[in-house]
């Protein structure tokens, strides 16, 4: 597993609003059972309002999407398959997001 990966959300509830998680986790804590994540959420299921820093706005697989910070969590390893894509190239923007939701900076 990668950090910055993208896999399919595998809640049947969930993922309606929520079809991606993001895995955060650095790849130092592999023996973990759990990965932190981030939703994905379709941002027409916010009202297409980001918070500036904090939900950053991702294209990812022809969606515009919202990097949910606020909503961090971690699930069992073995619920994330395979993955489809990757957000490496966002670092900056995701760990920035993080930094906020922490520092407040």
């Amino acid at each position: 597993m990668a950090q910055f990966d993208v896999y399919p959300n595998p809640s049947k509830t969930s993922k309606v609003h929520y079809p991606y998680l993001v895995d955060i986790q650095s790849s130092l804590l592999s023996e973990l059972a759990t990965r932190i994540v981030i939703p994905l959420g379709k941002r027409s299921a916010f009202g297409g309002e980001a918070m500036q820093g904090l939900t950053p706005e991702i294209s990812f697989a022809d969606q515009e999407l919202l990097l949910l910070t606020p909503q961090i969590s971690s699930v069992p390893e073995k619920y994330l398959k395979s993955p489809i894509g990757s957000l490496s190239h966002l670092r900056d923007q995701i760990v920035g997001a993080l930094d906020l939701a922490i520092t407040g900076i």
